[in-house]
């Protein structure tokens, strides 16, 4: 992972290609899910087989892989929970995304985590 500090525009500016690897990641997810019940219930899927299985977790990997790549710290995967790390003034900050979020307007301070999280204050950092 790098050591990247992200500017508030800076994220935001990514927010397309973000969403785009968080939705590969829900439709894996769903995906996967449902493949591994099947195989847990000895039922075959019109997903496939344990190939199928092994791609999803693939698509998984690739999708955290990216955002390790940006700098971009991945929370979770079910949901979804990514952090930009920031700065707001003196104060290291984590500008939060969840899955599901219409826009990037959360943050938290670093050692607090997701508990922590506060709406953004005013146009920006």
């Amino acid at each position: 992972m790098t050591d990247r500090t992200f500017t508030l525009s800076e994220a935001r500016a990514l927010i397309p290609e973000v969403r785009a690897q968080i939705e590969a990641i829900v439709a894996a997810r769903a995906n996967l899910a449902e493949l591994m019940f099947a195989q847990r219930s000895g039922l075959t899927s019109h997903l496939g087989g344990k190939p199928e299985l092994k791609g999803y977790e693939a698509r998984i990997d690739e999708a955290i892989g990216w955002f390790t790549i940006q700098g971009i710290e991945i929370k979770g995967v079910a949901p979804v929970l990514v952090d930009f790390p920031a700065m707001l003034g003196r104060q290291s900050v984590r500008l939060c995304l969840l899955e599901g979020e219409p826009e990037l307007g959360w943050y938290h301070r670093t050692e607090l985590g997701f508990a922590g999280r506060r709406r953004l204050p005013g146009p920006g950092l």
